[in-house]
């Protein structure tokens, strides 16, 4: 059977409606029709063709808010079957430059100083010359789209071992994740998604834009979460906002917003979230306010895995719970040994179906462990799945906690404390705070003579990974606990200073 070749929704809709509404970028005010998007994604393909002479399988990085023209240069490499890289502009120059290194780019588009040296091959543009080119370069002539299942988009998340991977995305990954979200989260030719989600993550570049655009919806883009002006959006009946993503901390900053008045959100379909734990009775404290709050769990692997359906009666019977697969996940529970856990029984999540990541870039040794010989994605995650099917998260992978919304591993956190001059060993833990989710709490033993200063440690840290994964809290220790074998028992260190 020949290969199934890439699914180009704007192209069809500029067909079927070209003078409906694809895009608003907000911070500038500029809108797409459909008929527009489609010409400008094609004038971007010649610009990225005939400007920087951009070819198949080469990659195209970006350190830039969110923004129109990001999904207007992940659309034309999609048509060229260039490769889109979104880097997370937040991360330290150390962690932004291993990620150059890893994916070795053609192209960097940015709206942000550059301040590391870019790969030898990689020529820089700053969004401002990038919309100007669009504007100007004539539209590329249409040729045949790439095979479904190449590599399309990288996208990079931390790994235990420190290093940052990067998850490939196909477009056939790409599009069953709009299908799962569509089909759970209601979506039609009506809907209108609000994007402040950033997008270098998954939610925000295919979870908040690929269903709208399936269906030939309408995307919001801003430039990033604002509690005030997202609270005004979703009560603005011009925008008519039906679906909006966030993580929980990002929900609980509205509700303390100046311009919280959720009776207004007249049009909104749902607030789905997902990224964090979410309380059931946080969940009930949304629904007694006239606000369906449907929870999902998905990963950078795998897109939209479960989604909580958002029937009200649903929604109050099974707070806490995730909700169920989408049509394309096959999704079972198992024990250690790989057989299927009884209902009501915790086990860890196996996911197969054609959302699910191929691999990780330039990773192969890392990529095989992932998968069960027979094809199944071990998530590393513990649930339970109840007799109507309904999945509710236990726990998450072992050690990594959520802050904000963005994923920490310690190990990342613990190479950084343990090349400063006054730490011999170091351990990180996730705690509860009340902003945030989670944040950071390490347990440092210090070299002898030396006594480590909790603000140093801090300024140490912030200069080489993230500000989000440095820890809040810096607690001195004479010793780890350990194994026989040596391993730190952070069970143990869970239990200390409660």
């Amino acid at each position: 059977m020949p290969a199934w070749t890439t699914s180009d929704s704007v192209a069809l809709h500029a067909r079927t409606q070209p003078a409906r509404t694809a895009c608003v970028d907000l911070a500038s005010g500029r809108s797409w029709t459909y008929a527009a998007l489609d010409e400008a994604i094609q004038r971007a393909v010649s610009v990225l063709e005939t400007g920087f002479g951009i070819r198949a399988g080469q990659r195209i990085a970006t350190f830039a808010r969110n923004g129109a023209d990001l999904l207007i240069l992940q659309q034309a490499a999609m048509r060229i079957g260039a490769i889109f890289v979104p880097v997370n502009w937040r991360l330290a120059t150390p962690e932004r430059q291993a990620i150059l290194a890893d994916c070795d780019p053609v192209l960097l588009l940015h709206d942000i100083e550059l301040d590391i040296a870019l790969p030898p091959a990689c020529t820089p543009l700053d969004t401002g010359r990038f919309q100007t080119a669009v504007e100007q370069q004539p539209p590329a002539p249409r040729r045949a789209l790439p095979a479904a299942d190449r590599p399309s988009i990288i996208l990079y998340t931390s790994g235990t071992s420190g290093r940052p991977k990067g998850v490939i995305v196909t477009e056939a990954n790409a599009f069953a994740t709009a299908v799962n979200f569509s089909v759970l989260g209601r979506v039609g030719h009506a809907s209108v998604f609000l994007c402040d989600a950033p997008m270098f993550h998954v939610i925000g570049l295919i979870t908040c834009l690929r269903p709208a655009l399936l269906h030939g919806g309408t995307v919001l883009i801003a430039p990033g979460f604002d509690p005030d002006l997202t609270n005004r959006r979703l009560a603005d009946l011009a925008l008519g906002v039906t679906h909006y993503f966030c993580v929980p901390q990002m929900a609980r900053m509205l509700r303390n917003g100046a311009d919280f008045e959720p009776a207004r959100w007249t049009s909104l379909t749902a607030i789905f979230t997902g990224g964090a734990p979410n309380p059931a009775a946080e969940i009930r404290w949304w629904l007694a306010n006239g606000i369906r709050m449907a929870d999902g769990y998905g990963m950078t692997e795998a897109g939209t895995v479960l989604c909580m359906p958002p029937e009200a009666d649903l929604i109050a019977r099974k707070a806490g719970s995730s909700g169920l697969p989408g049509p394309s996940v096959s999704l079972r529970v198992v024990d250690d040994g790989g057989r299927d856990v009884a209902v009501g029984e915790a086990g860890e999540i196996w996911l197969s179906g054609p959302s699910i990541t191929p691999g990780y870039w330039n990773r192969s040794q890392e990529t095989a462990p992932v998968f069960t010989e027979d094809g199944w994605l071990r998530t590393g995650d513990i649930a339970r799945r109840d007799e109507d099917g309904f999945v509710t998260l236990v726990d998450r992978r072992k050690d990594m906690f959520i802050s904000g919304g963005e994923n920490v591993y310690p190990a990342e956190v613990e190479i950084v404390l343990l090349d400063h001059p006054d730490i011999a060993e170091a351990a990180v833990i996730g705690i509860a705070d009340e902003r945030w989710g989670e944040v950071g709490r390490a347990f440092v033993v210090a070299k002898p003579g030396r006594v480590p200063d909790p603000a140093a440690l801090a300024s140490h840290c912030a200069a080489r990974i993230a500000r989000y994964k440095v820890p809040k809290e810096f607690l001195l220790t004479e010793t780890l606990p350990r194994t026989a074998s040596g391993k730190i028992q952070k069970h143990i260190l869970h239990g200390w200073m409660r």
